[in-house]
């Protein structure tokens, strides 16, 4: 499936924050959106999925314009910046309620067996967005968007959601978005920067310091 959100113009009050931004996502493979703090990556990613309403915006999926908020469909599933599992909700409930495998999940991260009857907020920060990533990238959504997934994760962890990405992108779109670059250019397999209220697709990564986003020099 390809998913395409394009000619988006956002205001927050007087001021624009988007303008003419286009971006797609395609089954089997991870998009990322790289650009400064504070330049309108989580709008763009609240817009996808429904949650955000601007003054203008076309969403297609396979070319056909979609014009109902896409997680009307079902067909969408979003990680916020925040958590989103209730702190005294049960790990195993959490599972039972999001409808995924927790033998699954215990064999990736053994170290949660343990945990199986603790409440959220008993995990450590790492732990619930661990939880949190697991759960949404599993779920049955044909589009995921990850919002700082790898923000307050150990190394360990990194490096098993990255491996995540790459074994469950065969069957669904990732985008990702997340101030932490490497990961990012790690991980993707098209990146766009979001810069001065608009995308551009970056084909290779001297081009972010081409377009000022990191130092020259970086690469």
């Amino acid at each position: 499936m390809i998913f395409e959100i394009d000619n988006i113009e956002l205001y927050f009050a007087d001021k624009q924050i988007l303008n003419g931004v286009y971006l797609k996502a395609e089954t089997g493979k991870v998009t990322g959106i790289l650009g400064p703090n504070g330049c309108g990556k989580s709008s763009l990613l609240n817009i996808f999925f429904g949650r955000l309403q601007p003054r203008h915006k076309l969403i297609r999926i396979d070319k056909k314009p979609y014009l109902k908020p896409l997680f009307k469909y079902g067909m969408v599933n979003y990680l916020p910046q925040q958590n989103f599992i209730p702190p005294k909700m049960k790990l195993e409930t959490c599972f039972q309620l999001f409808k995924v495998d927790l033998r699954e999940f215990l064999k990736i991260f053994p170290e949660f067996k343990a945990a199986k009857n603790n409440k959220m907020r008993e995990l450590s920060g790492g732990q619930q967005r661990v939880v949190e990533i697991y759960i949404c990238l599993n779920s049955r959504a044909k589009l995921i968007l990850l919002d700082e997934p790898f923000s307050h994760l150990s190394p360990l962890y990194v490096e098993k959601i990255k491996h995540l990405l790459q074994k469950l992108k065969k069957k669904k779109a990732i985008i990702i978005t997340d101030h932490m670059y490497r990961h990012i250019l790690d991980s993707s397999d098209e990146i766009y920067l979001l810069k001065n209220g608009s995308t551009q697709l970056i084909k290779e990564e001297k081009a972010l310091e081409d377009y000022q986003y990191l130092r020259v020099g970086t690469f």
